[in-house]
Protein backbone atom coordinates (compact mmCIF):
# COMPACT_ATOMS: atom_id res chain seq x y z
CA UNK A 1 0.00 0.00 0.00
CA UNK A 2 1.28 3.02 -0.86
CA UNK A 3 2.17 6.04 1.67
CA UNK A 4 -0.05 8.37 2.65
CA UNK A 5 0.06 11.80 1.07
CA UNK A 6 0.50 14.41 3.48
CA UNK A 7 -2.22 17.16 2.25
CA UNK A 8 -4.94 16.76 -0.58
CA UNK A 9 -2.89 18.68 -3.12
CA UNK A 10 0.34 16.82 -2.84
CA UNK A 11 -2.33 13.52 -3.04
CA UNK A 12 -3.82 14.62 -6.42
CA UNK A 13 -0.41 15.89 -8.29
CA UNK A 14 0.67 12.35 -7.81
CA UNK A 15 -2.77 11.25 -9.37
CA UNK A 16 -1.51 13.49 -12.27
CA UNK A 17 1.98 11.98 -12.61
CA UNK A 18 0.55 9.02 -12.65
CA UNK A 19 -2.03 9.26 -15.31
CA UNK A 20 0.79 10.89 -17.45
CA UNK A 21 2.90 7.85 -17.09
CA UNK A 22 -0.39 5.90 -18.31
CA UNK A 23 -0.89 7.76 -21.26
CA UNK A 24 3.20 7.82 -22.40
CA UNK A 25 3.15 3.96 -22.10
CA UNK A 26 -0.12 4.07 -24.35
CA UNK A 27 1.77 6.26 -26.68
CA UNK A 28 4.63 3.68 -27.42
CA UNK A 29 2.62 0.36 -26.79
CA UNK A 30 2.93 -1.41 -29.71
CA UNK A 31 0.09 -4.43 -29.53
CA UNK A 32 -4.00 -3.76 -29.47
CA UNK A 33 -4.72 -5.75 -26.16
CA UNK A 34 -1.69 -3.26 -24.82
CA UNK A 35 -3.56 -0.56 -25.77
CA UNK A 36 -7.15 -1.93 -24.59
CA UNK A 37 -5.41 -2.02 -21.25
CA UNK A 38 -3.91 1.31 -21.29
CA UNK A 39 -6.75 2.59 -21.92
CA UNK A 40 -9.02 1.29 -19.72
CA UNK A 41 -6.21 2.12 -16.80
CA UNK A 42 -6.31 5.49 -17.91
CA UNK A 43 -9.89 5.78 -17.85
CA UNK A 44 -10.30 4.12 -14.51
CA UNK A 45 -7.74 6.24 -13.47
CA UNK A 46 -9.13 9.28 -14.62
CA UNK A 47 -13.06 8.35 -13.22
CA UNK A 48 -11.16 7.83 -9.47
CA UNK A 49 -9.71 11.38 -9.66
CA UNK A 50 -12.70 13.04 -10.86
CA UNK A 51 -14.84 11.68 -8.34
CA UNK A 52 -12.23 12.28 -5.97
CA UNK A 53 -12.22 16.01 -6.76
CA UNK A 54 -15.74 16.44 -7.49
CA UNK A 55 -17.33 14.55 -4.17
CA UNK A 56 -14.61 16.07 -1.66
CA UNK A 57 -11.64 18.15 -3.25
CA UNK A 58 -14.04 20.74 -5.35
CA UNK A 59 -16.77 21.07 -2.58
CA UNK A 60 -13.91 22.31 -0.17
CA UNK A 61 -12.85 24.64 -1.96
CA UNK A 62 -15.90 26.17 -2.99
CA UNK A 63 -16.16 29.66 -1.66
CA UNK A 64 -12.66 29.98 -0.73
CA UNK A 65 -11.55 29.99 -4.06
CA UNK A 66 -11.99 31.95 -7.53
CA UNK A 67 -15.58 30.38 -8.31
CA UNK A 68 -14.29 30.78 -11.90
CA UNK A 69 -11.74 28.81 -11.79
CA UNK A 70 -14.05 25.59 -10.10
CA UNK A 71 -16.75 26.09 -12.56
CA UNK A 72 -14.16 25.38 -15.44
CA UNK A 73 -12.40 22.36 -13.96
CA UNK A 74 -16.85 21.12 -13.50
CA UNK A 75 -16.98 21.56 -17.26
CA UNK A 76 -13.88 20.30 -18.40
CA UNK A 77 -14.30 16.99 -16.26
CA UNK A 78 -17.38 16.65 -18.02
CA UNK A 79 -15.69 17.06 -21.25
CA UNK A 80 -13.50 14.38 -20.20
CA UNK A 81 -16.35 12.12 -19.22
CA UNK A 82 -17.83 12.35 -22.63
CA UNK A 83 -14.42 11.15 -24.10
CA UNK A 84 -13.87 8.71 -21.34
CA UNK A 85 -17.42 6.68 -22.27
CA UNK A 86 -16.66 6.44 -25.46
CA UNK A 87 -12.91 5.04 -24.79
CA UNK A 88 -14.94 2.40 -22.23
CA UNK A 89 -17.27 1.22 -25.41
CA UNK A 90 -14.34 1.08 -28.17
CA UNK A 91 -11.85 -1.27 -29.28
CA UNK A 92 -8.39 -0.59 -30.35
CA UNK A 93 -8.73 -1.52 -33.77
CA UNK A 94 -11.80 0.66 -34.29
CA UNK A 95 -11.53 4.16 -35.97
CA UNK A 96 -10.33 6.68 -33.74
CA UNK A 97 -9.46 4.97 -30.56
CA UNK A 98 -5.83 6.19 -30.43
CA UNK A 99 -7.11 9.59 -31.55
CA UNK A 100 -9.66 9.67 -29.08
CA UNK A 101 -6.90 8.85 -26.17
CA UNK A 102 -4.26 11.21 -27.91
CA UNK A 103 -7.19 14.14 -27.50
CA UNK A 104 -8.16 12.71 -23.93
CA UNK A 105 -4.46 13.63 -23.05
CA UNK A 106 -4.28 16.85 -24.34
CA UNK A 107 -7.42 17.52 -22.49
CA UNK A 108 -5.96 16.23 -19.32
CA UNK A 109 -2.41 17.83 -19.26
CA UNK A 110 -4.54 21.27 -19.95
CA UNK A 111 -6.77 20.52 -16.97
CA UNK A 112 -3.59 19.70 -15.06
CA UNK A 113 -1.76 22.46 -16.15
CA UNK A 114 -4.53 24.64 -14.78
CA UNK A 115 -4.83 23.41 -11.59
CA UNK A 116 -1.07 23.17 -11.12
CA UNK A 117 -0.55 27.03 -11.66
CA UNK A 118 2.19 28.23 -9.49
CA UNK A 119 0.33 31.43 -8.08
CA UNK A 120 -3.46 31.36 -9.96
CA UNK A 121 -3.68 27.69 -10.24
CA UNK A 122 -6.63 26.06 -7.90
CA UNK A 123 -3.80 24.15 -6.42
CA UNK A 124 -1.79 27.67 -5.40
CA UNK A 125 -5.02 29.02 -4.38
CA UNK A 126 -6.14 26.35 -2.10
CA UNK A 127 -2.72 26.25 -0.36
CA UNK A 128 -3.41 30.14 0.48
CA UNK A 129 -7.29 29.33 1.65
CA UNK A 130 -8.69 28.55 5.11
CA UNK A 131 -8.96 24.68 3.65
CA UNK A 132 -7.51 21.48 6.26
CA UNK A 133 -5.44 20.06 3.19
CA UNK A 134 -4.55 17.28 5.41
CA UNK A 135 -7.98 16.50 6.56
CA UNK A 136 -8.99 16.15 3.14
CA UNK A 137 -6.33 13.86 2.33
CA UNK A 138 -7.56 11.97 4.36
CA UNK A 139 -11.21 12.23 3.40
CA UNK A 140 -9.93 11.44 -0.03
CA UNK A 141 -7.40 8.64 0.34
CA UNK A 142 -11.02 7.12 2.47
CA UNK A 143 -12.69 7.36 -0.84
CA UNK A 144 -10.13 5.82 -3.09
CA UNK A 145 -9.89 2.65 -1.39
CA UNK A 146 -13.92 2.70 -1.16
CA UNK A 147 -13.51 3.30 -5.54
CA UNK A 148 -10.59 0.64 -5.48
CA UNK A 149 -12.34 -1.68 -3.84
CA UNK A 150 -14.84 -1.94 -5.82
CA UNK A 151 -13.04 -2.07 -8.94
CA UNK A 152 -11.56 -5.14 -7.99
CA UNK A 153 -14.58 -6.54 -7.48
CA UNK A 154 -15.23 -5.87 -11.02
CA UNK A 155 -12.24 -7.08 -12.15
CA UNK A 156 -11.49 -4.15 -14.57
CA UNK A 157 -7.84 -3.79 -15.61
CA UNK A 158 -5.82 -1.89 -12.70
CA UNK A 159 -2.03 -0.49 -13.00
CA UNK A 160 0.48 -2.46 -11.06
CA UNK A 161 0.72 0.12 -8.32
CA UNK A 162 -3.15 0.39 -7.17
CA UNK A 163 -6.34 -0.69 -8.97
CA UNK A 164 -8.81 2.13 -10.15
CA UNK A 165 -12.81 3.06 -9.89
CA UNK A 166 -15.29 1.29 -12.10
CA UNK A 167 -16.23 3.46 -15.19
CA UNK A 168 -20.00 3.38 -14.06
CA UNK A 169 -19.36 5.53 -11.61
CA UNK A 170 -19.09 8.94 -12.79
CA UNK A 171 -19.75 8.56 -17.26
CA UNK A 172 -22.63 10.37 -18.31
CA UNK A 173 -23.74 11.94 -14.56
CA UNK A 174 -23.95 15.55 -14.55
CA UNK A 175 -22.29 17.71 -12.42
CA UNK A 176 -23.92 19.54 -9.63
Amino acid sequence: MPPKPKDAVTMLKAEHRAVEDLFEAFEVAKTKPKQKTLAMQICAELIIHATIEEEIFYPALRGKIDDDTLDEAYVEHDGAKLMISQLMAGQPDEAFFAAKVTVLSEEIKHHVKEEEMSREGMFAQAAAADVDLVALAEQMAARRAELEAMIKAQGLPTPVSRTLSPPELTIGEPVA
